[in-house]
């Protein structure tokens, strides 16, 4: 299958091509040049199928073209090696639960299939050093970081805001060495993804180095996050909860929705999707007035949602051939202040004894007030709610359990570069790496 630039001015590339340049000559973003609708007989025995086997029938959808069948089946195998399971939280409203992975975040699943795909065509490039620049706003960093930790061939520098990502969430990515350097920014996630892009776009550089990115800019980090939209389906379906789905996703960069929205595309049944955002309502705005102004994030306590100029929606805006009146029938929007995610978390932590993140907190909140009768609601847990400690602990007056997966990252040594935002700074700093 070939890969079309958004932007439209680039040649179609390859998958391969795609996966390692991850972002077009023409600054725009890969998209498949179509989307396969998947038959009537896998939604129809979807319900008696496991994540791994619904994920390789979406896989081979999306991949089966340029990778071969086993190769393709062991990547998925490997990625998904943890449960993603729909637990009910209230009558019709269910959690869809993306921490139970190696990080304990939603990023986990897409980063693990993006690592095991890039290593898989290093492999047969068998040529220099692959580069992968990765901003992060929270989760991405520590999930990439762990996913391509001591993949041969492959060099991973993640930049990160100094001061605006949790203690855990640093720790997971800044204590890791060999093939992982963390670099903290002095500045917002906004400047780390810019100076990513600029990278890409810089002659220089990329006559020095090969470059590519691990962000939901690349198609082999997002496209993968529609498996579990799929399965969640399936869960739905064995409990007779299958008629009315509605989706509402925790949105920053719009990487995630974005997955789901492709899944719908290929004929998953979800009625309507919901974008739920904090105080960075960019796409809210845009929903409410038919304008896209991208303006710089402020910080929240929903951290991995704090994103000004979200790059995913370059691919809605395509997806849905630039008609705003398309997009809004299909996703509604919602955004919350840090005062009413907090009042989320304690008030349904009360009533229900579950207890939400601050971005999984949106979603619950978003399904409360625009679910209509007869529907069933899933929200998007997107990380467990002890990567936000210091947050939950404040909010609820009270300690929580830490997993153990967590107090091991703790127990490092931070090991990062401090940088200023500057773009000349950081391609110095690229090119003596070399």
């Amino acid at each position: 299958m070939k890969y079309y630039s958004t932007n439209k001015k680039a040649a179609p590339a390859s998958l391969h091509e795609a996966v390692v340049k991850g972002l077009a000559s023409d600054k725009g973003l890969y998209m498949p040049e179509t989307i396969k609708r998947l038959p009537d007989s896998f939604f129809d025995s979807i319900a008696d199928m496991s994540f791994p086997e619904i994920a390789c029938q979406v896989a081979d959808s999306f991949f089966g073209e340029d990778i071969p069948a086993e190769t393709l089946k062991r990547i998925v195998y490997e990625t998904l090696n943890f449960d993603v399971p729909l637990v009910k939280v209230q009558e019709n409203i269910y959690s869809l639960e993306l921490f139970h992975g190696p990080t304990l975040a939603f990023k986990d699943v897409g980063a693990r299939f993006m690592a095991r795909l890039l290593g898989y065509f290093i492999g047969l490039e068998g040529k220099q050093q692959v580069n992968v620049l990765v901003a992060t706003s929270g989760d991405t960093g520590s999930a990439v970081a762990n996913g391509f930790l001591g993949v041969d061939g492959i060099h991973v520098y993640v930049l990160y805001p100094k001061g605006k990502v949790s203690e855990i969430q640093e720790k997971q990515f800044t204590t890791l060495g060999k093939n992982i350097t963390a670099i903290e920014i002095d500045g917002t996630f906004d400047d780390c993804q810019a100076l990513v892009k600029q990278a890409f776009l810089d002659e220089e550089l990329n006559r020095q180095m090969k470059l590519t990115s691990a962000n939901s800019i690349n198609v082999a980090r997002f496209l993968p996050q529609a498996f579990y939209y799929f399965y969640a389906y399936a869960q739905l379906k064995k409990m007779k909860k299958a008629d009315e789905v509605v989706v509402c996703v925790p949105s920053g960069n719009f990487g995630n929705i974005t997955a789901g929205l492709f899944a719908q595309q290929m004929g998953l049944p979800v009625k309507r999707f919901i974008a739920a955002n904090n105080r960075n309502d960019v796409f809210y705005r845009y929903l409410e007035t038919g304008k896209y102004e991208p303006c710089a994030s402020v910080p929240t306590i929903a951290n991995a949602m704090d994103v000004g100029a979200p790059s995913n929606f370059a691919r809605i805006y395509d997806l849905y051939h630039r008609s705003f009146e398309e997009i809004r029938s299909h996703i509604a929007g919602a955004w919350y202040t840090d005062e009413q995610i907090a009042e989320e978390v304690q008030k349904v932590y009360n009533e229900t004894g579950y207890l939400l993140d601050p971005h999984g907190a949106c979603g619950y909140r978003a399904l409360q007030e625009n679910l209509k009768e007869n529907e069933t609601g899933v929200f998007l847990e997107t990380a467990h709610p002890a990567k936000f400690r210091d947050t939950i602990e404040r909010i609820l007056g009270q300690k929580i359990a830490i997993p153990e997966k967590l107090t091991t990252f703790m127990a490092g040594k931070k090991q990062s570069v401090p940088m200023t935002k500057d773009f000349g700074d950081f391609k110095k700093f690229l090119l003596s790496q070399r």
